[in-house]
């Protein structure tokens, strides 16, 4: 059967045709990725998979693409969204896919599938993202966003022994939704700000979103002058998105990205902003009856505002649509303050990679959910102190909560030294970023991808960087040990022991630790 079907998919990539047939057969003992980055718990999907999506609906708040791939070596690729369901061991799509039979396992089918369609562009985001610890204000200042208190907040980080990094200011800075200027009862000169905060080490990014409020000039701009998704024409659409109803900026019509680059081009020369939060854009708010300049699926519109941010080299994504390969700083969708959430970090940064985003970030630690951080709020040491370790030796790293507010002395402390610890790898961290931005291939590895047919595949609660760093984080509220698997040849733990692999170990995870071995 796999020989046959092997046969078939080789001659459908030489023709680059779509197979007639929308039923494909999973291989006995094959497992897939791919979809969408927010479904990477459930994966890899293998012949005893129940799982339903459509892409061209829902991402789950998060980066898609039209593209899974397989640990038998083998890749589905549709340049348009398609419905996607496994049952009883077959996967079917809404529409033909092109079904390609491109090596022996994981890595070489998605290598074969990057260089066919979503080609690395060579380029890495700028180095502090990954260099040292990112910071957001969100959990902090939630909707009260203003230059003391932002000051503070970044004073206090150097205060309790972090290093400086990317600082992202949140939601509320600004003084209405698509008026990207500060807010003046609360931003008393801004431009004095983003000084002081580049003479402390940091760089400077602000919240976007691609909406547009109703009662402000720039929307009667964009409404007479053309910019905005239209109910009919001329008449704009009211759009509803977590604050409210607002129109919505058309990445489609020239006249509305030209707006859009001209305001944040003086937000950076006026006020020395390094870059952009590129919030919002998600699949849903384009679709319905829309009216656009140019005539495309809302998941195109959705391509097209992920695009633009490759104009303003600090930046960062939520919600996005076949931008593999490209210097874009992908997060994952906002994760609650909640233990699954700390373990499906791994497996949504893992499916993130295999969908072409290397340079992903696995959203705030501890989770965005603001509400666990406010006074008689249940919250949990141990689980910030987890994520932290979680995000230590992943692509990206980035607090919200402080720590300094949320842990006593001994929590402060093990911070100190988690962070300490990612510093220690950065530079490394920093040549395996510009490595991937040539190759396309993920930092962070599933372990099926780098060592292939070994009865890895559904190993995920730990993960790769590279070829030789294998991360082991504790993921489970109270565990005192945990299992690893260690492939073939010698690997140093953290703690000093050399073990020769192939050997699956059980370690010790007291809360200071963060098991990590090295390959010698």
């Amino acid at each position: 059967m796999k020989l046959r079907f092997g046969i078939i998919c080789a001659i459908v990539s030489v023709l680059g045709a779509a197979l007639d047939a929308a039923d494909i057969p999973l291989l006995p003992g094959e497992h897939w990725w791919g979809g969408k980055a927010a479904d990477g718990v459930e994966m890899p999907f293998s012949e005893k998979s129940a799982y339903d999506a459509d892409f061209s609906v829902h991402h789950g708040y998060n980066h898609a693409a039209p593209f899974l791939v397989s640990d038998m070596g083998r890749y589905i690729w549709r340049e348009d969204a398609f419905a996607l369901s496994i049952t009883s061991g077959v996967m079917r799509t809404s529409r033909p896919v092109v079904v390609v039979d491109a090596g022996r396992n994981l890595r070489e089918a998605f290598l074969a599938a990057s260089k066919r369609h979503f080609p690395p562009s060579g380029k890495m985001p700028p180095v502090e993202f990954i260099a040292a610890p990112q910071y957001n204000t969100w959990i902090e200042l939630q909707y009260n966003q203003n230059q003391d208190d932002i000051l503070k907040y970044a004073r206090d980080i150097l205060a309790n022994g972090l290093p400086p990094g990317v600082l992202m200011i949140d939601d509320t800075w600004q003084a209405g939704y698509g008026d990207w200027r500060f807010e003046v009862s609360r931003f008393h000169d801004p431009a004095a700000m983003c000084r002081e905060l580049h003479g402390m080490g940091f760089k400077v990014m602000l919240w976007i979103v691609p909406f547009v409020s109703m009662d402000s000039p720039a929307y009667r701009r964009l409404r007479d002058e053309g910019g905005l998704v239209e109910r009919t024409k001329g008449d704009p659409a009211v759009v509803g998105w977590w604050n409210g109803k607002s129109a919505l900026l058309d990445f489609s019509h020239p006249n509305g990205v030209k707006w859009f680059r001209n305001v944040l081009a003086r937000l950076q020369l006026d006020y020395g902003v390094d870059g952009f939060k590129f919030d919002g854009g998600d699949i849903a708010i384009y679709r319905g009856e829309r009216h656009i300049h140019t005539p495309m699926p809302p998941e195109e519109q959705m391509r097209l505002y992920s695009a633009f941010g490759l104009e303003f080299p600090y930046n960062e994504y939520r919600a996005s649509w076949k931008t593999g390969g490209q210097p874009l700083v992908q997060r994952l969708c906002d994760k609650f303050h909640a233990w699954s959430e700390v373990a499906r970090c791994i497996a949504d940064m893992t499916a993130a990679g295999l969908i072409g985003h290397p340079f992903v970030c696995p959203d705030m630690i501890g989770g965005g959910d603001y509400v666990a951080s406010l006074p008689d709020s249940p919250f949990d040491q141990e689980l910030f102190i987890r994520s932290a370790q979680v995000h230590a030796l992943a692509p990206m790293m980035q607090f919200s909560a402080s720590p300094w507010r949320v842990l006593d002395e001994a929590g402060r402390r093990i911070i100190r030294e988690t962070v300490a610890l990612r510093q220690k790898f950065a530079p490394w961290f920093v040549e395996l970023a510009e490595t991937c931005a040539k190759t396309g291939e993920p930092m962070l590895r599933a372990m099926e991808y780098n060592w292939p047919h070994l009865g890895l595949a559904k190993v995920k609660d730990q993960f790769a960087m590279g070829d030789s760093l294998i991360v082991a984080p504790q993921i489970a509220k109270g565990a005192k040990t945990r299992t690893v698997a260690l492939p073939s040849g010698k690997w140093r733990g953290d703690d000093g022991a050399v073990i020769v692999g192939p050997a699956t170990i059980t370690v010790n995870t007291p809360l200071d630790r963060l098991p990590h071995f090295v390959k010698e």
